[in-house]
């Protein structure tokens, strides 16, 4: 077999091979042997058909169809590993000569991982949020909490702004009641704005059997994004008692003694988030400064695939979840289709962009995935699934997908790697440096730079051994 390579641009290569017939051999005597068990011929045992009848009866070109699609993934494998390329996705297969007894001839098109030179990165500077927790935020904290210790008592007056009323619903479009437009026994809190715009006013004032029309458009559900009238029934008014903030509440709420320690432990506990927020928002500005240093050529194929990806997994997953179409989507959003599907490129090119760079850092850092490290993300992968451990564990190894979580990983550590080597300081002018726990949040590329499992999968996997789609000529 010869083959050789011709590099169309950055990110595609030709292939073109050529296999002498005698190293067709072994797959067209696969090939009789299958037709063998497929067909039945008379006067012959199933399985011992002589090839010259086979031939005769059932064309000789069958055969070499046959055979031809068993070999062409061997072949391609072998010319892609003689090139020493790293390919992305599935090839374009083109038969160009086919000589009984002489020559098979393809060519191949595939798209390839593009050769990155990272320059020093060790210059970013990046400015992040001070972690900074006034007494407002931690009398806010402990607000909250005091909220869900609240009790209700059913009483016999209007409805008011901080009373719990319990209502019936039904939404009216075009004058048809919806399907999915009808909820009965819903508890809901005057004045917290977690419903239909217009409920408030609506069933403030109202007593109990009391009723009240308004329009409103619809946040979900079958219809979302459209105006419907909303038809809105007070079962029962309750007002709400918060309790004393003493240190009986703290006793109450947690299980600390004194009001004044559940306070600090808010106050740590704010910390520690806004820390973590820090430390994403450094990550995320590091990632954004280091892909204008580098750059990055795009394969077109590769990216118009991980669009559709989205788009489908958008389209067919997210929005029926939410109850909503595309349609209705774009609506809440504000967006034409047009600005959706630049913006969706634009996600689907970073994310690309972000694994080529960070694949190329880990590389060069000789960065590799311990046992322990890939065991952790896959815990936070089941947290995050809603899964048990064990059953994403499972769903990992049946569907193939230890290789992406490893990239993910190591994506992980090489982006943490820049991060330490780059100055980041915060509002205040002050070094931010992140320590362990605040790491962490650099362990997924994805949630650093949107770089989809399924862009991952794509990129990680090479054609090797897989199905060609071929044009034969």
């Amino acid at each position: 077999m010869k083959s050789a390579v011709e590099t169309l641009n950055p990110t595609r290569v030709r292939l073109t091979v050529e296999v002498p017939f005698e190293e067709l051999k072994p797959s067209l005597d696969a090939a009789y042997r299958k037709i063998n068990q497929q067909v039945t011929v008379p006067g012959f045992r199933k399985g011992k058909i002589p090839a010259r009848i086979i031939d005769q009866r059932f064309g000789r070109g069958a055969v070499l169809e046959e055979a031809v699609n068993e070999a062409l993934p061997k072949f391609y494998s072998e010319a892609v590993s003689e090139g020493e390329l790293n390919p992305l996705g599935q090839p374009e297969v083109d038969i160009t000569e086919l000589r009984d007894n002489e020559l098979l001839t393809f060519t191949a098109e595939v798209d390839i991982r593009p050769e990155l030179t990272i320059p020093d990165y060790s210059g970013i500077e990046v400015t992040v949020d001070a972690v900074e927790i006034p007494d407002e935020d931690v009398d806010e904290a402990v607000e909250r909490l005091r909220d869900r210790f609240a009790t209700t008592t059913v009483v016999e007056r209007a409805a008011a702004e901080g009373d719990v009323v319990k209502i019936d619903l039904e939404a009216r479009v075009d004058g048809e009641v919806l399907e999915d437009g009808v909820a009965n026994g819903v508890n809901y809190t005057i004045g917290s704005g977690q419903m239909l715009d217009g409920l408030d006013e609506a069933v403030t004032g109202l007593e109990a059997g009391g009723t009240a029309t308004f329009t409103s458009e619809l946040k979900g559900g079958s219809a979302a994004g459209r105006e419907a009238e909303v038809t809105v029934t007070v079962e029962t008014v309750s007002s709400r008692e918060l309790p004393e903030l003493d240190d009986d509440f703290a006793q109450l709420a947690s299980e600390f003694d004194t009001l004044d320690a559940l306070r600090d432990d808010s106050r740590r506990r704010l910390a520690d988030e806004r820390k973590y927020q820090q430390a994403t928002e450094a990550q995320e500005k590091v990632l954004d400064a280091l892909l204008e240093l580098v750059e990055v050529p795009m394969p077109q194929k590769l990216l118009a695939d991980e669009i559709e990806t989205r788009k489908h997994n958008l389209e067919h997953h997210q929005l029926p979840q939410l109850g909503m179409d595309l349609d209705a989507y774009l609506k809440l959003q504000e967006k034409t289709a047009e600005e959706f599907d630049e913006e969706l490129r634009e996600q689907a090119e970073k994310g690309i962009k972000t694994q080529f760079v960070l694949d190329q850092i880990a590389r060069t850092e000789n960065l590799n995935v311990s046992q322990d490290e890939l065991t952790e993300h896959l815990m936070r992968r089941a947290q995050s699934s809603g899964m048990s451990p064990d059953q994403f564990a499972k769903a990992v190894v049946e569907g193939g997908q230890v290789p992406m979580l490893v990239g993910e990983v190591t994506r992980g550590k090489a982006l943490a790697t820049v991060v330490e080597s780059v100055t980041v300081k915060d509002t205040n002018g002050e070094p931010v440096r992140l320590d362990d726990e605040e790491e962490d949040a650099a362990t997924d590329a994805d949630a650093q730079a949107d770089v989809t499992a399924d862009a991952a999968d794509t990129a990680e996997t090479a054609a090797e051994g897989g199905e060609q789609d071929s044009d034969k000529s």
